[in-house]
């Protein structure tokens, strides 16, 4: 593994996931490490304003629509940022590959090959070092989704959706190394820190 991997944080919608990365990167921050953080869909100019169609909640998006922009985001990013950066600087990204899988796949029933295939074409034989995958239950996700002051698209799903999103995420983190679960119904803001850290001590 290299020094400067690249580090993935998975999760459906309050699950902790980009409180995580955000400890990732403080700790990093700390101990003068070179990374850059971005985030999908976001990252480049371009992509950040896919992001603004993609979470607008007053669209009704197409499922294919979805998928299509998403890819976009992500051919931006891998073109201008991950490549670039790539073995430079630990890179740290909030979603990546197995998102797309997770979500329209598992979620939204698309083709598996089809985003395969597609993901091939944008991004190769490319693939990410670590991935944190956090998990939430349903109680705690309604509950954390009521306290938000705003909600966007990807906020607004049915709870069913989220359900099979995330066992679709627990499917394709089944038996894999290089995943690390971070259950945030049981573990502390504090506890999960420790279990970050630690892990980036050993790789970094």
């Amino acid at each position: 593994m290299s020094k400067n991997p690249v580090i993935i944080f998975e999760g459906i919608e309050a699950s902790g996931k980009s409180t995580n990365l955000d400890i990732a990167a403080k700790y990093l921050k700390k101990k003068r490490k070179k990374y850059i953080k971005l985030r999908e869909p976001g990252g480049t100019l371009f992509s950040e304003k896919i992001r603004k169609l993609l979470l607008n909640k007053n669209y009704k998006l197409d499922h294919k629509t979805d998928l299509m922009l998403f890819f976009a985001s992500r051919s931006e990013n891998f073109q201008k940022i991950i490549k670039k950066n790539y073995n430079k600087r630990i890179i740290l990204i909030d979603r990546f590959i197995d998102s797309t899988v997770a979500y329209q796949h598992y979620g939204m029933n698309i083709n598996l090959n089809i985003i395969k295939t597609l993901n091939k074409f944008i991004i190769g034989n490319f693939k990410a070092d670590i991935t944190f995958l956090s998990t939430v239950n349903v109680m705690n996700l309604r509950l954390r989704l009521n306290k938000r002051l705003k909600l966007n698209r990807y906020d607004k799903f049915k709870l069913k959706f989220y359900t099979k999103v995330q066992k679709g995420y627990l499917k394709i983190s089944k038996n894999k190394k290089n995943y690390i679960l971070l259950d945030s119904n049981t573990n502390s803001e504090k506890e999960m820190s420790k279990i970050i850290i630690k892990k980036l001590e050993k790789i970094i």
